[in-house]
């Protein structure tokens, strides 16, 4: 049996996420993480630490002979650097959100069409095992509400967006996902607390199918917190995002008594089924499981909190 020759894959952007692209890929089989790119040089070094050829200079990152690349520069960068490779044939896989607005994100999308070639936007948490897991325990159920938690200290490295941009647009994606529909309506409320942008939000949604939606999201709580909660006809599931703890509450009675019972996740890295799913999606020229097209929805959403705030 003839083994398929390795896939050679390149970072640009050393941050990180990147970091964690570029740790995941070297570590996975059939895939040469070939090259990394970072402006900076001595941040670029720490491509050597995972086997790869560090690059300062998108010029020399283009130039590299690649099968598929991740972009995970800052959000204003995405969407040239994107094109730019897709125009080349090369692959994308973009993190989150898809570019800094709508019109970037449609020329990824138009580039990676033109070529033919696979684009594909960094919505992790779709891959986290517990959100599988409640994705399956509602599947055939009339949802009716979501709500999702996602809260913490404020991070350092942010530079450049606010909390709707860096953590909500996660949670969008998350509703759609499960949801299998649009979200058509949106009522945010948004504050500044600690920071020169808004470091807190609460969302409300409603989807073209009437589900209800919220998500509450902060850069000002001391720890991290990751819910997930959705409420069916039914029964109502809970998830920790964080301890991947699955619970789901059924068979509700008159009496307000219902059954419980804990559903099964597995410890799988939710970085390392995204690439896989990305290069099988390469390799098969299959569509992703998370389009260029989900990425502009979801930043469409995000932005249009953003406008009505």
């Amino acid at each position: 049996m003839t083994e398929r020759p390795l896939m050679k894959v390149g970072v640009a952007g050393l941050g990180v996420m990147g970091r964690n692209h570029a740790r995941v890929l070297s570590d996975m089989r059939g895939v040469r993480l070939t090259c990394a790119f970072d402006p900076d040089p001595p941040t670029a070094e720490a491509a050597r630490a995972y086997g790869a050829v560090p690059v300062t200079t998108v010029e020399a990152f283009l130039e590299a002979d690649l099968d598929a690349a991740v972009v995970a520069t800052p959000n204003r960068h995405h969407a040239e650097l994107g094109v730019a490779l897709l125009e080349r044939g090369v692959p994308v896989l973009v993190e989150k959100p898809i570019a800094a607005d709508l019109a970037g994100a449609r020329r990824m999308i138009d580039a990676a069409r033109a070529s033919g070639v696979v684009l594909m936007v960094g919505h992790v948490e779709r891959f986290n095992p517990a959100v599988e897991a409640v994705k399956k325990a509602v599947a055939g159920d009339d949802i009716i509400s979501i709500q999702i938690t996602r809260v913490g200290p404020f991070p350092p490295r942010m530079g450049e967006v606010g909390v709707v941009i860096d953590l909500a647009v996660h949670d969008i994606d998350i509703i759609r996902h499960l949801t299998g529909s649009e979200i058509t309506e949106v009522q945010p409320q948004l504050a500044r607390t600690r920071a020169d942008r808004e470091d807190t939000a609460l969302l409300q949604f409603k989807t073209d199918t009437g589900v209800i939606a919220q998500i509450n999201t902060n850069w000002v709580t001391p720890y991290k917190a990751r819910m997930l909660q959705v409420a069916t006809q039914q029964k109502f599931v809970v998830a920790d995002l964080i301890t991947r703890q699955v619970q789901e509450f059924f068979a509700y009675d008159k009496d307000g008594s219902y059954s419980t019972r804990t559903l099964h996740t597995w410890p799988n890295e939710p970085l390392k089924v995204e690439l896989t799913a990305f290069l099988d999606a390469v390799r098969n020229g299959t569509p992703p499981p998370v389009t260029g097209e989900d990425g502009l929805a979801n930043l469409d959403v995000a932005l249009r909190c953003l406008e009505r705030a």
